[in-house]
């Protein structure tokens, strides 16, 4: 008889380990604080699996590698710098975003400077970092001074309007290099009204 053709079988790629959500936030917890504490570079999956007491084999097996694992942390933490803030007035608004972002620099700063050089080399990265701390706070911060516009705080055309989030974000950032301090309430709030009020046509009255 001649032989039979045998059907080869079908591949498939590594199947993922089941992971629950709650452990899942566990690895993501983990890979945030080593990043807080010692930067990109020696965040390694080694040390995620150590610090979570799992096998390293199972992080590989899930994320594939350390980029992917820390998009997923980012994507899955989805941290907000800034809540729902509408006080009824711009400089309210401001104020209490300068506040916010204030409180949370202690833990948002260092995570933002650890990941920053490693995000322009991993466009997947950077795209994270901005979806999931960046963006959100930037969509917030304009959303503030259309509220504004439209109550007639400040003209529509206001040149200065397109930077608020910019100066806001980039202070917070720009602090700990350029001086050794966190960009703390009382800093942001006080940059609120000197810097970013005064550029809109605003005066630095109020709460």
């Amino acid at each position: 008889m001649p032989p039979q053709d045998v059907a080869p079988e079908p591949t498939h790629a590594p199947r993922r380990s089941k992971i629950t959500p709650e452990r899942a936030q566990e690895f993501y917890a983990a890979v945030l604080d080593i990043l807080r504490e010692s930067g990109y570079e020696a965040l390694t999956m080694e040390g995620v699996a150590a610090r979570t007491r799992c096998g390293k084999s199972t992080l590989y097996r899930q994320w594939g590698s350390k980029p992917e694992l820390v998009v997923a942390a980012l994507h899955g933490t989805q941290q907000a710098l800034l809540p729902h803030i509408d006080t009824g007035t711009l400089a309210g608004d401001l104020r209490e975003a300068a506040r916010a972002i204030g409180a949370g620099s202690r833990r948002d700063t260092p995570l933002m400077h650890a990941l920053s050089h490693a995000a322009l080399h991993s466009p997947d990265l950077l795209c994270a970092l901005r979806d999931a701390l960046i963006a959100p706070a930037v969509a917030t911060i304009n959303a503030m001074v259309r509220r504004g516009a439209e109550r007639g705080e400040i003209p529509a055309d206001t040149p200065a309007a397109e930077f608020v989030a910019a100066q806001l974000m980039g202070v917070m950032r720009a602090r700990p290099l350029l001086e050794g301090k966190e960009a703390d309430a009382t800093y942001l709030t006080r940059f609120v009204d000197t810097v970013i009020l005064p550029s809109l046509g605003l005066g630095a009255s109020g709460p």
